[in-house]
């Protein structure tokens, strides 16, 4: 089993993290000190999410959606901001101050609630800000309320930045059944210490 590397709101001596249990918001700081909000997506964010992927560069909106997309169309946009909440979460942070959405992290589980994928994206004016491994830390602990023992990753082979940090995270790597292009990465999530 992997155990999680980063620091948990639950180990002795970690600062309290305002979650609010109903909706698992949150004021982050990543450790550069970039201090931003996350929020679930509602259906409401469509068009702020749509203007958030028109600053995701072309590259890293392949790597997200693993296709040659060129825009998110409004299919898409309607799947990141309709989520049920429970087996399915789409994470949005927020720049304190301006309301601008910076980041989302989906994470979509089985019928189960043991196994989950994650798919980040980030703005490329707040890369390498910390903000994607803040962002997946909160996924993780959101996916360990749920009971969630797997989280994987899908990466193409050419995104060495998600899979470095991924990696950095704790995620061990493998190749991807029937496609040679792709890696999945996973992280088994340790359940919580009573």
């Amino acid at each position: 089993m992997i155990e999680l590397v980063t620091t948990r709101p639950d180990s002795p001596g970690a600062p309290a993290l305002p979650l609010h249990d109903a909706d698992w918001s949150a004021d982050l700081i990543s450790r550069a000190g970039y201090h931003f909000h996350v929020r679930p997506a509602a259906p409401a964010d469509e068009a702020a999410l749509a203007e958030f992927f028109t600053h995701v560069d072309k590259e890293d909106l392949r790597f997200r959606f693993l296709s040659a997309v060129q825009k998110v169309g409004h299919d898409q946009l309607k799947a990141l901001v309709t989520v049920d909440h429970t087996r399915t979460e789409n994470f949005l942070a927020i720049e304190s101050g301006t309301g601008l959405v910076i980041a989302t992290a989906m994470l979509a589980a089985d019928e189960t609630l043991t196994n989950a994928e994650v798919a980040v994206a980030i703005r490329s004016d707040f890369k390498r800000g910390g903000i994607s491994w803040t962002l997946v830390e909160h996924v993780v602990r959101f996916a360990r309320s749920k009971g969630i023992k797997t989280l994987e990753s899908v990466e193409s082979r050419d995104n060495y930045q998600a899979i470095k940090l991924e990696r950095e995270m704790g995620w061990s790597a493998s190749p991807c059944p029937g496609d040679s292009s792709l890696i999945v990465l996973r992280m088994t999530l340790e359940p919580k210490a009573a």
